[in-house]
């Protein structure tokens, strides 16, 4: 009977132990399962708590650990929990017939990550919501628009709802976007009926109902079915018939602008929600993928240290690597906004007499010029929309291209304004295939991106980044399922 009393005594001890030691772990997360949203029902206040408020997450304040000797990073903060938010009770609308977009929205818009992808991801994914938004509220109206202080009170909500399942409460001031996004402006045409007596509807359905996400950025089809229908709504097509040197079109900009996002709004109130999402965040990548988003500063160092050299040189790659460095502290790019970006501080530093290739002096990659989150694991995203995406094993997690470990191009002498989306320098490598990987029987994996946490079936960081990830992580990117 001692024996046996004894053994169970170091058996309950054993388990206390091994209890303590896994205190030091962080316990991933589980998100709650977000539930439909009525603007009629009654909703608790969100708590007063300061952990619902933003959460930093400029490039500028990741931590970025070289060495593991060194200090360990400190721990991320924990994603609160989903809570039912307060809504206004004055916008006419049932949040639930278009939940799933909302949900859509507020993963690609996650407090911590929305700062860095927003120009890629979250922005393109919250107008399109507005757009999706504007079509199922038209569907009870002869309206494709709101009037202004409806759109405030139901972008409050849109808002509101958003922050609740997680979204950076501060997606207005990360996407420049406001509740008069949902008004149609200064468009003269916002309702049903001479919408559809104006524009050639048929036309526009066959053009944009479905976008192939290829071929549209270099041939497109849908977006000058778009502009010709906003020209028409506008009163600016006649203008141009009229005045064929087009002289003060430059005066009707806002007005075509708005005018398109009431055409988005029509198109959007005849495609289900789903394909109206696919069609608008395609086109949002073609408009993305045609500009470097990064602030690009005078790089003065760089150019007094790189203005005479033919060969390698320390002082040149230190200034160099000095001013990516900050560039690497902005946001996470595409590929093909890498080659812009790449292209453009190059033609900075050719009219500044740098005339020698020191991308490949100095081994710059076109990785570099997106964020890094671990030393040289920078991470460039793919051109075509993609979404965050929620794994329990592993946070919110993005693809990495794995093309992106290729010689950043030096611009020719011809001018960077005649550079095209399409041009054959805008072209990428083909993925690895399992034979120049030097493993028969491997698949290419794409790397991943990702919030990490102690469970490590999805995100598979290296040996340093997993001591890391066990006290805390706070940006990983490893190897990880594609």
């Amino acid at each position: 009977m001692f024996l046996m009393v004894a053994g169970s005594w170091c058996y309950w001890l054993i388990q206390f132990a091994i209890w303590l030691c896994n205190l030091s772990d962080v316990l991933a997360l589980k998100m709650l399962a977000p539930s439909d949203v009525s603007s009629a029902s009654l909703l608790a206040s969100p708590p007063k708590s300061g952990i619902f408020k933003p959460i930093d997450a400029s490039p500028a304040v990741i931590p970025h650990y070289s060495f593991p000797g060194g200090s360990l990073p400190p721990m991320y903060p924990t994603y609160p929990s989903t809570y039912e938010p307060v809504l206004t009770g004055r916008c006419p609308v049932n949040f639930s017939a278009i939940s799933s977009i909302m949900e859509i929205t507020a993963s690609d818009c996650i407090h911590p990550l929305a700062g860095v992808v927003a120009n890629v991801i979250c922005c393109p994914q919250f107008n399109s919501l507005l757009h999706i938004f504007q079509g199922f509220y038209s569907t009870s109206s002869d309206n494709l628009v709101l009037q202004n202080a409806v759109a405030d009170d139901c972008f409050k909500d849109i808002v509101s709802i958003l922050a609740s399942r997680g979204a950076n409460n501060s997606i207005p001031i990360i996407c420049s976007a406001k509740s008069k996004n949902l008004t149609g402006g200064t468009c003269p045409v916002k309702d049903v009926t001479t919408f559809e007596k104006t524009v050639n509807t048929s036309k526009l359905l066959d053009a944009c109902s479905t976008i192939d996400p290829l071929k549209e950025c270099c041939r497109s089809i849908c977006q000058p079915v778009i502009m010709e229908a906003a020209l028409k709504l506008s009163g600016v097509q006649s203008f141009m018939n009229d005045n064929k040197d087009a002289v003060g079109l430059s005066d009707h900009v806002d007005t075509i602008s708005d005018c398109k996002g009431v055409v988005l709004s029509w198109i959007s109130s005849k495609l289900p929600h789903e394909n109206a999402n696919k069609a608008f965040r395609i086109l949002s990548a073609c408009k993305v993928n045609k500009a470097c988003p990064l602030d690009l500063k005078h790089p003065k160092e760089v150019i007094d240290a790189c203005r005479n050299v033919a060969a390698p040189s320390p002082s040149c790659c230190s200034s160099l690597n000095t001013y990516i460095a900050g560039i690497q502290k902005q946001m996470l790019i595409t590929n093909k906004q890498a080659i812009i970006c790449a292209t453009m501080f190059g033609a900075m530093l050719q009219k500044a007499g740098v005339m020698t290739n020191v991308y490949e002096l100095c081994d710059v990659d076109l990785k570099d010029f997106s964020l890094q989150a671990y030393g040289p694991e920078g991470c460039l995203l793919g051109s075509l929309p993609a979404d965050m995406i929620y794994y329990n094993s592993s946070g919110f997690s993005f693809t990495c291209d794995l093309r992106d470990n290729i010689a950043a191009p030096w611009p020719s002498s011809s001018s960077i304004t005649s550079m095209s989306l399409c041009a054959p320098e805008m072209s990428l490598p083909a993925l690895p295939t399992s034979q120049n990987l030097g493993n028969p029987g491997a698949v290419p994996r794409s790397r991943c991106g990702s919030l990490c946490f102690p469970s490590f079936d999805f995100c598979q960081c290296n040996t340093v980044e997993l001591i890391y990830v066990k006290k805390g992580l706070n940006l990983c990117l490893g190897m990880g399922r594609a």
